[in-house]
């Protein structure tokens, strides 16, 4: 045996442990992901929808990112406000966030247009994907983004035939919403052809503001029937903040009309039923598709999630009215409020 037969010999255990401790050390990296400290930016963008963090935020907690020990949040509240939309996205960008958590659908398309190009993961949560270019598809989203999705027409739809068991009276269905809003025209539409075929008005009332929607409603008060209209609300902004809701509720209130679509309970004003997504459990959705991305999962190969619905009834409310109560649509209710 020469010389160099013999150092290769006694030289192979050393590679082996050197090998061995490689393999280790990659190994522990890869199940041991979260030693990493992440920092995410949240831009809540409507102060209704709030519950999201909640959610987010409990369900990282129990996969395992705890706050102020490997993960860190900057959450930034705005209430429907495209300027400070794209200020709050600047200052996360500018601080190299990890990912940047984003709600609702306006907000996160600024947030896609805001990072496009700067290698920073987004996900959205109470957010509408139909026709609005958010996303190249459901199963692949595309770019640097996924998230949770609100069905819209598929809701305004459910909601519409919640409504006619409850009312199966209703002639003329009255419904407002932000006017030059995008994810209007989708659920517009469906009820619009929905209508048709039931041989049913809609009557659309587009309102930018409280003070517009307050004029525009005076000016359907003198054709208003308490037997057969119906105010059915549909997902958009203006209606979820207290001031429209109030004017809503007021009007609805004198001439004794019934509101549908949302559960809303304010200033005295109160709707019968509610057909929505809970902000906390979209939350948690989103939350699951943060871990993947921090596994190393590229965000635009995840597929979106839907929100799944939840229905509230209202039974005081509803009996006022004397609406129809069956046994099969309470059956059907995550909660009945009584």
């Amino acid at each position: 045996m020469n010389l160099k037969t013999k150092i290769a010999i006694n030289t192979l255990p050393l590679v082996l442990l050197i090998g061995l401790l490689a393999s280790f050390l990659l190994l522990n990296d890869c199940v041991d992901y979260k030693k990493k400290s992440y920092k995410v930016g949240i831009l809540s963008g409507l102060e209704s929808l709030s519950g999201t963090v909640d959610g987010f935020k409990t369900k990282m907690a129990e996969l395992g990112y705890i706050e102020g020990k490997n993960i860190a949040y900057d959450v930034q509240n705005t209430n429907f406000d495209i300027v400070e939309y794209r200020r709050i996205l600047a200052k996360f960008i500018n601080e190299r966030v990890d990912l940047i958590f984003v709600f609702p659908t306006e907000a996160a398309l600024e947030a896609k247009a805001a990072t496009k190009g700067k290698n920073i993961p987004v996900v959205f949560a109470n957010a509408f994907t139909e026709n609005i270019g958010l996303v190249n598809s459901i199963r692949e989203p595309g770019g640097n983004i996924t998230g949770v999705r609100w069905a819209g027409a598929e809701i305004a739809l459910k909601r519409f035939e919640i409504m006619l068991e409850l009312a199966p009276k209703t002639k003329r269905i009255l419904i407002a919403y932000q006017k030059d809003y995008p994810i209007v025209k989708s659920q517009v539409e469906i009820l619009r052809s929905a209508c048709a075929t039931a041989g049913l008005s809609l009557i659309e009332i587009p309102a930018s503001n409280a003070a517009e929607l307050e004029t525009e409603l005076q000016k359907q008060s003198k054709t208003i029937n308490s037997k057969t209209d119906f105010m059915l609300h549909i997902a958009e902004p203006l209606l979820s903040t207290p001031s429209s809701f109030a004017v809503l509720g007021k009007f609805a209130a004198e001439h004794k009309i019934p509101i549908g679509g949302t559960l809303t309970l304010l200033e005295g004003y109160e709707s019968v039923f509610g057909l929505t997504p809970q902000s906390v459990s979209q939350g948690k959705q989103a939350a699951y598709l943060a871990d993947k991305i921090f596994k190393g999962v590229k965000a635009g190969t995840i597929p979106v999630i839907s929100a799944e619905n939840f229905l509230q009834i209202n039974y005081k409310e509803a009996e006022k009215f004397g609406l129809n109560l069956s046994e099969g649509l309470l059956s059907m209710a995550n909660e009945i409020v009584r």
